[in-house]
């Protein structure tokens, strides 16, 4: 059976055999049970003995029956259903949602002050579920607490960025999302979304970007972007609304006018139509998106970090937060004031002494 990818109109990434999974029913894993067939003659049990695909299918039968037994006796019913989920899977290890056993969902490394942020769901082209999204959560807070880093790069691992969020789990779980939130308390479904970060967040794109990956990018101060990539509000199609700022932050950064053709139509946006809309920042070749995010977080670190923090806060809260142009120049002068003795009377020095002239660091 060709797999269904997170969002259709996606080529399929290949076939996959079907696999005996449970039933989420009324919070917790229920496994259905098929009634035992009546005995057979004697005759007929000979000749489904001397059948080896069907003698193959009998021990098959026979060894899940004894696994459930022996586990269900050990370790309780919750238990003995995953040990016959494994068994029944052929031995293939699986863990929570079906990821496999010891993968994560999330992989952060650390490149001195930087901080790199990885989906690592290729098989579901990154799309987020709810294990995934409070993974992100966790990464990012964990880098906004840390004054040590200075930015992260959020990217996706397997060649696509994002895919938006999983709507299997959406079909099989509608719960997965809450239906009544208050924005200002807790995440939203993509996990980090709603926070307002204090230092940068550069986006390397690879692959598709869209729906709930769309937004994801959109947090990001800069994206890098691959050849090949795409964004795009695929879930259009699908009625699946932009509930993680997606038109919060498109409309504010490409134009209300360009954003809504974008949001209403759905369609498929290529890199260099992206460069030319303003929603990337850099076009780099297939497979350097990453490497190149990271060269441009190192750049962006060696600044004076309180002054380029500040100029960075105060221009989001002139776009976002500011009521009146007299209150966002407020802002921007109280904020710059803050660093004056302790970065811009060094820095003065620096240039009296020749340092830093002609662009260079």
């Amino acid at each position: 059976m060709a797999r269904r990818t997170a969002e259709a109109g996606m080529r399929p990434l290949g076939k996959r055999a079907e696999v005996s999974r449970p039933r989420r029913s009324a919070g917790s894993w229920r496994w259905s049970r098929r009634a035992d067939p009546a005995p057979l003659p004697e005759a007929a049990r000979g000749a489904q003995l001397r059948n080896p695909r069907r003698r193959r299918e009998m021990a098959r039968q026979l060894l899940s029956s004894r696994a459930r037994l022996l586990l269900r006796g050990a370790m309780g019913s919750k238990q003995a259903a995953a040990g016959a989920a494994a068994s029944e899977a052929s031995g293939s290890s699986a863990g929570a949602g079906g990821e496999p056993a010891g993968k994560k969902n999330v992989v952060t490394k650390r490149h001195g002050t930087i901080m790199t942020i990885g989906i690592n769901r290729p098989e579901a082209r990154n799309a987020v579920n709810r294990e995934t999204a409070t993974m992100l959560l966790q990464a990012f807070n964990s880098f906004e607490e840390d004054n040590s880093l200075t930015v992260a790069v959020l990217h996706g691992i397997g060649g696509n960025f994002c895919a938006g969020y999983d709507l299997k789990e959406l079909a099989h779980n509608p719960t997965s999302i809450k239906l009544e939130q208050d924005v200002t308390k807790g995440p939203g479904p993509m996990g980090p979304s709603r926070i307002t970060f204090s230092k940068p967040v550069i986006a390397a794109v690879s692959g598709y970007a869209v729906a709930g990956g769309l937004e994801l990018s959109l947090l990001a101060d800069l994206r890098v972007v691959e050849q090949s990539a795409v964004f795009g509000v695929f879930c259009r199609r699908f009625g699946v609304p932009l509930i993680d700022g997606g038109t919060v932050r498109l409309p504010r950064l490409i134009g209300l006018s360009r954003a809504l053709d974008l949001i209403l139509t759905g369609r498929p946006v290529g890199a260099q139509e992206a460069y030319e809309l303003g929603l990337a920042n850099r076009i780099v070749s297939d497979g350097q998106a990453l490497q190149c995010a990271i060269e441009l977080a190192k750049q962006i670190s060696a600044f004076p970090q309180q002054c380029m923090c500040g100029d960075r806060n105060s221009a989001y809260y002139s776009v976002f937060d500011a009521t009146s142009f007299t209150e966002a120049m407020q802002f921007e002068f109280d904020t710059g004031v803050q660093v004056i003795l302790k970065e811009s009377v060094p820095g003065a020095k620096k240039f009296s002494l020749g340092e830093g002239r002609g662009g260079k660091l």
